[in-house]
């Protein structure tokens, strides 16, 4: 196998370089077409997210001088980033044969994740092999190894509970709004905040189909381009007295370094709701949300302490996990090195198939030929079926005398199950 994998992500490098070395999707064409100009790559496939480069490739390498194909990819890299070659080699990792098709597993299948078991991998990677097809940069031997990656990642993700428990505080929110409003399409939702954790919060939300978003911020300008974003409506904070009976989920994440939302006003608003149940998640630090809110009655409030406790646990468990998932990456990589030797073989199989079929139209020739000369049909089918079998088995049988006058048993047992000949006692050839 000649199948490299060379990288650079999350556990090896800064986010400065890493940052350096990524490439765009509108670059990404270009960078492939660059990439497979390299006398010594034959395919490549470059895979590029916020937290790694990767580049699989078939370099057609002996293992003695995978070093030689990291430094060539090394050197391409630098160039074509403008990036000092010495930080790559320090930041970098490069896996070899059946490790390079380990690697691709290990990252389609969210275990080499900086949050392990994340979905978008999966379909990352789905995305970067299809655009190599595109531009002519798979060949079979690459194509092999991807197609196998993405099959055993799916198994990995439909197997074991890898990608089950949520492990980022904006979805744990979501996830613990789930037990209380089964079906949060009939749910409206005020987001207080516009900053990253709100907007992921709300990508979880729109995910979900919630029924109506409102986004609160104090700059009107930034409550619209994210409310916009997601189809929401924006508002300032002035206006959260006059929204807060219409919700049944708030979520706040402010520097404010005063409570938002006190015990009094959110007493008023249940009121209003004629105590309807309200879930409210404060992630701010300092809180937005007074904690003698919590102490209402179908109040739920939790912070970010609450959540990080919830998502400290299901890190935990999705790592339990992970032991499950490298059992089913080894089944995968049996599967494909059986996959390999099967491929591998193919070309003696077509010059047998080959060497056999010359064989038989060449007999065939001689008999209507005979034929033609008005011999006897019955005579010449019985010379052809004569000659045909002779011919065939000639070479196999020559060679297994050679075997035998030089005492080669495994060579006669290797005969024996190729032609199933299980009436022949090999153990006369001791």
């Amino acid at each position: 196998m000649a199948l490299v994998s060379f990288g650079i992500n999350h556990s090896t490098a800064s986010v400065e370089l890493r940052e350096k070395v990524a490439f765009s999707s509108e670059e990404l064409s270009d960078s492939l077409k660059s990439l497979c100009r390299m006398e010594s790559v034959n395919a490549a496939v470059i895979l590029s997210t916020c937290n790694r480069t990767e580049v699989f490739a078939d370099m057609g390498l002996l293992e003695a001088h995978v070093a030689q194909g990291k430094t060539d990819l090394i050197k391409w890299l630098a160039d074509y980033k403008q990036v000092a070659p010495d930080r790559l080699i320090a930041g970098s990792y490069c896996f070899y044969g059946v490790n390079a098709v380990r690697q691709m597993m290990r990252v389609a299948s969210g275990i080499d994740s900086m949050v392990v078991g994340e979905p978008q991998i999966l379909g990352q990677m789905k995305s970067a092999y299809q655009q190599s097809l595109k531009v002519g940069c798979v060949n079979a031997d690459l194509g092999l190894g991807i197609q196998h990656s993405l099959h055993y990642a799916k198994k990995i993700r439909s197997k074991t509970g890898i990608g089950v428990n949520p492990v980022s505080v904006a979805y744990a929110a979501i996830n613990l709004a789930q037990h209380i409003f089964s079906d949060l399409s009939e749910t409206n939702v005020l987001l207080i905040g516009a900053g990253e954790t709100i907007d992921l919060v709300a990508r979880h939300l729109v995910q979900k189909n919630v029924g109506g978003l409102f986004v609160a911020s104090r700059n009107l300008d930034r409550a619209s381009t994210l409310a916009d974003k997601y189809q929401g409506a924006p508002l300032l904070l002035g206006d959260l007295g006059d929204y807060l009976p219409k919700v049944d989920i708030v979520v706040s994440s402010t520097a404010s370094q005063l409570p938002l939302l006190g015990k009094g006003l959110v007493e008023r608003v249940m009121a209003k709701r004629k105590h309807r149940p309200m879930f409210m998640v404060d992630i701010a630090v300092p809180r937005d949300i007074e904690p003698e809110v919590g102490d209402l009655s179908d109040v739920y409030l939790y912070t970010v302490d609450d959540l990080s406790d919830v998502v400290e646990e299901n890190r935990k468990n999705r790592l339990k996990e992970v032991e499950k998932a490298e059992v089913i990456i080894a089944q995968g990589l049996d599967h494909y090195q059986a996959e390999v030797r099967k491929v591998r073989v193919i070309p003696a199989i077509k010059a047998f198939r080959y060497q056999s079929e010359t064989i038989r139209d060449e007999t065939l020739e001689k008999a209507m030929t005979a034929l033609s000369n008005g011999e006897a049909p019955e005579s010449v089918l019985h010379g052809m079926a004569w000659l045909l079998t002779n011919r065939l088995i000639h070479k196999p049988s020559h060679n297994i005398k050679v075997a035998a006058e030089k005492g080669d048993r495994s060579a006669i047992e290797s005969f024996t199950a190729l032609y199933e000949l299980d009436q022949v006692d090999t153990t006369e050839f001791d």
